[in-house]
């Protein structure tokens, strides 16, 4: 006949747990959405200049690899290759995505269709 005090505590609480919920959630999203614009899409935009440096590796650039080297390129042998000297006529073969700079620019492209 009379209504439990759990009962009556149940329908108020009820609305408020989900605002509380919802308000305990807002610092995580901030942290997310933070965290985001400071380290995520700082590092998408340095991933994608460094592959188009990278596409962009021509015959006499010099280039400095992941490992210290510093050389020219004397040929680009594929898309995943490039023929490096080091020193006078000393060549190695060097994985293109082991290239971490292009210090300059080398010869421009030869024109294939002009000859």
């Amino acid at each position: 006949m009379f209504i439990t005090p759990a009962f009556a505590q149940d329908a108020t609480t009820a609305m408020g747990a989900n605002e509380n919920f919802i308000i305990s959630l807002l610092p995580f999203v901030a942290i997310f959405v933070i965290m985001y614009f400071l380290i995520l899409r700082p590092q998408q935009k340095r991933v994608k200049s460094h592959r188009e440096m990278i596409k962009n590796v021509r015959r006499g650039d010099t280039i400095v690899t992941s490992g210290g080297l510093i050389g020219r390129v004397t040929k680009v042998i594929d898309e995943d290759e490039l023929q490096v000297e080091i020193a006078d006529n000393v060549r190695i073969r060097v994985a293109r995505h082991m290239v971490s700079d292009v210090r300059a620019k080398g010869e421009p492209v030869k024109d294939e269709t002009a000859g």
